[in-house]
């Protein structure tokens, strides 16, 4: 399956600033061709946060077990949380160790399996989306840009906010 409805689902959500560095561009060359989502309702970039979802092409130097330099294949994360992380991948992300890493196969399409690098911080990772996980991976992405646009509404109105 392609990224289009991925990217048709996500671009069409309230306040959504999508970051796509090219080559040429302001963003490092590792990052060209890569998606980062982000609830940004005045249309900036983030600075003190990490985006909700994001769509890689390619193995980072820090990122292979997916195996995604292959020509075709790319991986699609998102930030789930706690409790739907566990719901999803049948172990917290507290529990979610280097074990895990070495115990199952991060390169398997169309599952939804923890992130293996973010996994404990509450990410999953669906490595070319298809059939059995397009419906679930687009619902997740509408449920973790409601709560990133909870999270950023909370913010602006923290009485903490410019101190």
């Amino acid at each position: 399956m392609s990224m289009k409805p991925i990217l048709e689902t996500v671009r069409a959500l309230d306040g959504v600033l999508e970051l796509a560095p090219e080559p040429g561009g302001e963003f490092p060359e590792i990052a060209w061709g890569d998606h980062f989502f982000y609830s940004s309702p005045d249309g900036s970039i983030p600075s003190n946060r990490q985006p909700f979802a994001t769509i890689v092409t390619k193995d980072y130097p820090d990122d292979t077990l997916s195996n995604l330099d292959p020509a075709g294949r790319w991986r699609l994360n998102i930030h789930v949380g706690t409790a739907r992380f566990a719901e999803l991948t049948g172990v917290t992300p507290h529990d979610f160790t280097a074990q895990d890493l070495s115990a199952g196969d991060f390169s398997m399409p169309d599952v939804i399996l923890p992130h293996p690098v973010y996994g404990s911080l509450g990410w999953v990772a669906i490595v070319n989306p298809g059939a059995r996980t397009t419906a679930t991976a687009l619902a997740l992405l509408r449920e973790a840009h409601s709560d990133d646009r909870r999270r950023v509404e909370r913010r602006s109105t923290s009485p903490l906010e410019g101190r």
